[in-house]
């Protein structure tokens, strides 16, 4: 798998404009395999999470509890993560026009 997309959300209660997210930034893109991110603020929960592209599963699930679990437990939140499979997906994700999958490199 050359494609893991990771979904995570911390359940706190943050407003997203008194999240630190440039300091964030600099310190996730030191993170093996990580190809991108899309910041979430849930809407009226105040829970901060993310959409993440990583180069394989291991470097995903080597994130989610490293990192990730570190930083839930540093605002004191309770952390929500799924992984996904983003080649399996590619051809179908490109007929949507889906902003990861880009049709030559599909």
């Amino acid at each position: 798998m050359s494609r893991t997309f990771l979904y995570a959300e911390i359940q706190v209660a943050i407003p997203f404009e008194k999240i630190d997210w440039r300091s964030i930034n600099e310190a996730m893109r030191k993170e093996p395999g990580l190809k991108s991110k899309t910041w979430l603020s849930g809407i009226n929960t105040n829970t901060i999470g993310g959409f993440y592209e990583f180069d394989s599963q291991e470097n995903a699930k080597a994130y989610a509890t490293g990192y990730l679990a570190g930083a839930a437990a540093q605002l004191g939140g309770s952390l929500s993560v799924k992984l996904f499979d983003g080649d399996i997906v590619a051809e179908a994700s490109a007929g949507m026009d889906a902003p990861y999958f880009i049709p030559e490199a599909v």
